[in-house]
């Protein structure tokens, strides 16, 4: 059984990973070669080599009752979707909480994670780590890799023909911190993503003119879904779920389209998607559609060929004097301290079982921690994979075959394709729920909704039709949590203490919108009686 973990960043991924460690009984000692933790959420405003990088405004896009840890709700009073900062704070909570910060030793690199010489048999590493210039090596039973994705940016100047003639500034979004020094400029944004679509709307405030450059379209949805409530709290449910899982993907294409143009219509802004078919993650954005309405931000098809000053797309338009591009084309990455082969990417696919263990491995003691885009909030993701491996490691749960592995990673590869397409950008992304569930079972923590109907229906229709949040993954099983029944319906009042920051008199009207549900079911019973006679 392993004992001695070595935990590379200190992150999210990174904390979560020391407290799962911790919770089961195994020493870790994690290794940050920055200063403090929050790896990606730690906002500073150089850009340091091989540490992600954010700009000064990010906003989470997923909503605090979805994105806390699993038996520590984030404070009520916190807002619900949540600043860099404030987040960071939760993170500082969190260490205090669970008292981390004595695992993690601090302006410390990784050099070298190698194979001990009987690894075969002991399933140990040698890591090569140096602090203040002085080199050090330990051998550990395990290793769990938290240190992300975000570091290596993605910058396929060869697709842009043109750009080493173009006399203007030109930069990763990566480097982007603030607005300040752009005013006036006219700027060319590459790219759709949430970061692309954030730097636009931003520096739209105080450039001469933005545009933003697609190949596909995207669709784009705000943080606030029906009745006011975060959008993830409505979209990600069991049962929404088992529709996608069991409806045609014309019916998904259509339903998607509809949900998504109840906002704006995408067409009349030139956002609509390429291929609806794909079910692609929508872009969180609260400001483009209005500044594209007031013509801050205009959307262009795909850059063709760049010149000294002008940018001529696809679709045959130029547009002159562009001062500035922003190439947000998102990340690769790699791990430079680990040997080469050990995650494999190859043919469009990461070689991990389950995106975390590398299958050819005799011994299953290293894991890679965060290396996924699930289709909704990494912090309970990550927390669920950590969970996971620390009982692997402990040989609570074991690992199938190579050949088994294989299979599986080939398979998962090939739906990935069919329901997001080929595209780089989607290369770690999968569906959420059904992650979350898969991982669930392995660990032995998953609901048993037919169980709970039995005993504790109200609990389970909660669990069904309302949002799948971590509360839910410790009901039961290893690491069960007391409070985790009172988290899942305390959750409203939770997110309505943030916004009651002003005394109103409740309304005595009775909700029109509550009075045409209820006369619609009736219409719906009438006639369904009216065809048994």
């Amino acid at each position: 059984m392993a004992k001695k973990v070595a935990v590379i960043g200190a992150g999210v991924s990174g904390l979560i990973s020391l407290k799962c460690c911790v919770d089961e009984g195994l020493e870790p000692t994690c290794f940050e070669r920055t200063e403090d933790i929050g790896g990606l959420w730690r906002f500073k405003e150089t850009v340091d080599d091989g540490r992600a990088s954010i700009y000064q405004s990010v906003i989470t896009n997923t909503s605090k009752e979805m994105s806390c840890f699993s038996d520590f709700p984030m404070p009520e009073d916190f807002p619900n979707f949540l600043h860099n900062s404030k987040l960071l704070e939760y993170f500082r909570i969190v260490a205090e909480k669970f008292d981390l910060l004595k695992y993690i030793q601090f302006q410390t690199t990784v050099l070298r994670v190698e194979k001990c010489p009987d690894f075969a048999s002991s399933g140990q590493w040698e890591i090569v780590t140096v602090s203040h210039g002085k080199e050090r090596s330990a051998v550990f039973d395990a290793v769990m890799v938290c240190s992300g994705h975000h570091i290596l940016p993605h910058l396929p100047l060869q697709s842009f023909p043109g750009i080493k003639n173009f006399k203007g500034q030109y930069f990763h979004s990566r480097q982007y911190k603030h607005a300040d020094g752009f005013e006036g400029k006219r700027i060319l944004v590459i790219g759709i993503g949430n970061s692309a679509s954030d730097i636009a709307v931003e520096l739209s405030k105080k450039a001469a003119q933005v545009f933003i450059s697609t190949r596909h379209g995207s669709w784009v949805t705000s943080r606030i879904s029906d009745n006011g409530d975060p959008w993830d709290m409505i979209s990600h449910t069991r049962f929404a779920t088992m529709l996608q899982n069991t409806l045609p993907r014309t019916v998904l294409k259509w339903m998607m389209e509809q949900q998504m143009t109840r906002w704006f219509c995408h067409e009349n802004y030139g956002l609509e998607p390429e291929n609806k078919y794909l079910l692609k993650e929508p872009i969180i954005n609260d400001e483009l559609p209005s500044r594209l309405l007031c013509g801050l931000v205009k959307v262009k098809s795909r850059v063709k060929e760049l010149t000294e000053t002008a940018a001529i797309f696809e679709d045959g338009t130029v547009e002159e004097d562009i001062d500035v591009i922003v190439f947000a084309t998102g990340y690769t990455f790699s791990f430079p301290f680990l040997e080469d082969g050990l995650v494999k990417v190859e043919n469009n696919m990461v070689s991990l079982y389950k995106y975390i263990f590398p299958p050819q491995l005799q011994k299953s003691t290293l894991a890679c921690i965060g290396l996924i885009q699930p289709l909704g909030s990494i912090f309970p993701t990550v927390e669920l994979q950590a969970r996971w491996v620390t009982r692997v490691f402990k040989g609570l749960c074991t690992l199938p075959s190579e050949s088994i592995m294989m299979a599986d990673i080939i398979k998962r590869n090939e739906k990935r394709i069919d329901l997001f397409g080929e595209s780089i950008s989607q290369i770690l992304q999968t569906n959420y729920i059904d992650y979350l569930d898969e991982l669930a079972l392995e660990i032995g923590v998953k609901p048993d909704l037919f169980s709970l109907l039995l005993k504790d229906p109200k609990l389970a229709t909660k669990l069904y039709f309302g949002p799948c949040n971590s509360y839910q993954y410790r009901l039961v099983g290893p690491g069960r949590w007391e409070g985790a029944r009172s988290a899942i319906f305390s959750q409203k009042q939770r997110i309505l203490k943030p916004l009651k920051t002003r005394s109103v008199k409740a309304s005595s009207n009775f909700p029109l919108s509550f009075l045409l549900k209820i006369l619609g079911l009736l219409a719906i019973l009438v006639g369904f009686f009216l065809q048994l006679q």
